[in-house]
């Protein structure tokens, strides 16, 4: 489906525009609780690269998401190893 203003296809880019931010979210709520230090700092490259080479619109909250996911894991380990 095209728009009259030319030959740009509808929805397409929003579809795919936020593919790696939406992994990095994914896997920064996913290092809260499972192996924080691989899925955080793997959603946190990624959320990074969401950023600087193909900047995505989601970028800065997955690495906001990545982070959290990566500190509040090793938090939590730490706290439940302990206890």
């Amino acid at each position: 489906m095209t728009t009259q203003y030319g030959n740009q296809p509808t929805g397409q880019r929003a579809a795919s525009g936020n593919v790696l931010s939406i992994i990095a979210m994914v896997l920064g709520v996913i290092s809260l609780l499972f192996l924080p230090i691989v899925f955080g700092v793997i959603g946190l490259i990624l959320a990074i690269i969401a950023k600087t080479v193909r900047h995505e619109q989601l970028a800065v909250p997955a690495i906001v998401v990545s982070a959290v996911g990566l500190i509040g894991g090793m938090i939590l380990g730490a706290v439940l190893a302990g206890a």
